[in-house]
């Protein structure tokens, strides 16, 4: 096995830093905020923080979560901090790094992991090393840090990190930043210089940032943009140095398509697993489908329509097919995230989509994702309105939602089998899909119905006693040669 072996059991909850709670410590004094409740906006901030998360850990306690996933929480002049600003110091907005080690002390003693987000392919234009290279030119000793015209380097050309209207149209129109601006940029981004990981020294700069908040006591990383630094023996590395201080510590990366490149169990151990999300939103949100949504954000290119339950079984049969077991049962399993609009958003608010893709999401083989707010309704289209503010009061939350995320933890973490047994295609048919899970000679089915009408389903089944629902309905149970029962309209059933 080459994976941890506590992320099978794993239910993670993502949370956005500056979006999910505010601290009664107030890390931030008496700076000015947006306000908590106006819509989020692409540069402004509210002031959430880590203490604030460590406040809420009891409602997350509660909630069954045993995993934090945090977005990036390291010093950045933006609200989502992906342009890191110094890697070796959490953000003062955020309570520097004793709020890190104070929410880290509290996440450990309730037996909460955390998570905390890499991002080794690109930093800012306030990144130290960089602005020397912008002050001092050619003779600067980070010169070969990032990308860089040599033209620029020795004076040559004017340049600089703010380029002016001349060098943004050539960016509009395509011209490679290297040339525009003077610097690589990501995507071609001027606030963001891309790392040259061919360089020795930018090299052993970025694999010490991992070994230092591993030795701080993170429990992983989530790698940003992952396969952009593409270079395995960078990864491989990166996998040695940090599983040396903590052999179970969880690598994660974003890729948001076939990955067995780089799940061979030497660099990564998992993904977040876009290529499940895909397939649950186009059978689960079915009629309900907000394409308009859907195609704000370009990575949900390959959902065009509602598919059937047929379709949906055998993209899930090849998801399954494609790696290592471990590997499969180790997979960050998600409805959305920060770079997606929020699920119920994607299916036009519909509560029961989001109710059954849950069903399957917490009896499917991987460590399930919840983002936070979703377990109370929260919606947003593409980014930044699918990084609202958590509404704290709870007149706001919706408790059946609650609820019934609440009971699926619950019966997750109740039953191995659920996590740790093996899978199998039982029925796809009349927008209904079913299958089971077996471990030490028990076994759950698992059925869904994503149709206006119910539905009959006719499955294999080895044993002979009649098995009762744990979870939801089923009526006229039977069992012969086959196990049959009904499922009422847009609902799920799991039997034991």
């Amino acid at each position: 096995m080459t994976t941890p072996d506590w992320v099978q059991d794993a239910v993670f909850y993502q949370i956005f830093p500056d979006r999910f709670a505010k601290s009664a410590r107030n890390p931030s004094g008496t700076l000015s905020f947006e306000p908590w409740d106006s819509p989020p906006t692409a540069h402004g901030f509210k002031g959430g923080d880590l203490y604030g998360i460590a406040e809420k850990l009891d409602y997350l306690k509660d909630l069954g979560i045993t995993a934090l996933y945090l977005n990036p929480i390291f010093a950045s002049a933006s609200n989502h901090r992906y342009h890191t600003f110094d890697y070796y110091a959490v953000d003062p907005l955020l309570g520097g790094n004793d709020a890190l080690r104070f929410l880290l002390d509290k996440a450990h003693r309730k037996n909460m992991r955390v998570v905390l987000d890499g991002v080794f392919n690109h930093a800012s234009r306030g990144f130290w090393q960089f602005h020397h290279v912008l002050e001092c030119g050619d003779g600067s000793p980070y010169k070969d840090w990032f990308h860089f015209d040599p033209e620029r380097l020795a004076g040559k050309k004017h340049w600089g990190a703010y380029p002016g209207s001349h060098e943004l149209k050539a960016l509009q129109h395509g011209e490679d930043s290297l040339t525009a601006i003077g610097y690589r940029g990501w995507w071609n981004l001027p606030a963001l210089p891309k790392f040259n990981t061919n360089s020795p020294a930018a090299r052993e700069f970025l694999l010490g940032v991992a070994e230092h908040w591993i030795k701080f006591g993170a429990d992983g990383w989530r790698l940003d943009v992952a396969t952009e630094i593409d270079d395995d023996a960078f990864w491989q590395e990166f996998r040695r140095r940090v599983r040396k201080i903590n052999p179970d510590a969880y690598i994660v990366a974003e890729i948001w398509h076939e990955s067995r490149r780089w799940l061979q169990g030497d660099q990564f151990d998992a993904i977040m697993n876009y290529d499940v999300t895909k397939p649950v939103i186009a059978f689960f949100g079915g009629k309900h489908l907000d394409l308009k949504v859907i195609h704000q954000q370009s990575n949900y290119h390959g959902i065009h329509h509602a598919i059937d339950a047929h379709e949906f079984a055998d993209r899930i049969d090849h998801n399954l097919g494609l790696y290592k077991q471990d590997i499969t049962y180790s997979q960050l399993n998600l409805l959305d995230s920060h770079d997606t609009p929020r699920f119920l958003s994607c299916v036009s608010g519909n509560k029961d989509s989001l109710k059954l893709a849950w069903l399957f999401m917490f009896t499917y083989p991987g460590a399930p994702c919840v983002y936070y707010g979703d377990e109370i309704g929260m919606d947003g289209q593409h980014d930044p309105d699918c990084r609202r503010s958590f509404p704290w009061e709870e007149s706001k939350w919706d408790k059946g939602l609650l609820g019934y995320v609440k009971e699926l933890i619950a019966l997750r973490k109740k039953n191995p089998a659920l996590r740790r047994g093996d899978f199998k295609r039982l029925w796809s048919a009349n927008g209904t899909y079913a299958f089971s899970r077996s471990l030490n000679g028990k076994t759950f089915v698992v059925a869904v119905n994503v149709s206006d009408s119910p539905q009959q389903v006719h499955v294999t089944y080895e044993a002979k006693r009649v098995p009762s629902p744990v979870f939801g309905k089923a009526s006229d149970i039977t069992v012969d040669e086959r196990l049959r029962f009904a499922i009422p309209a847009r609902s799920g059933v799991v039997l034991k």
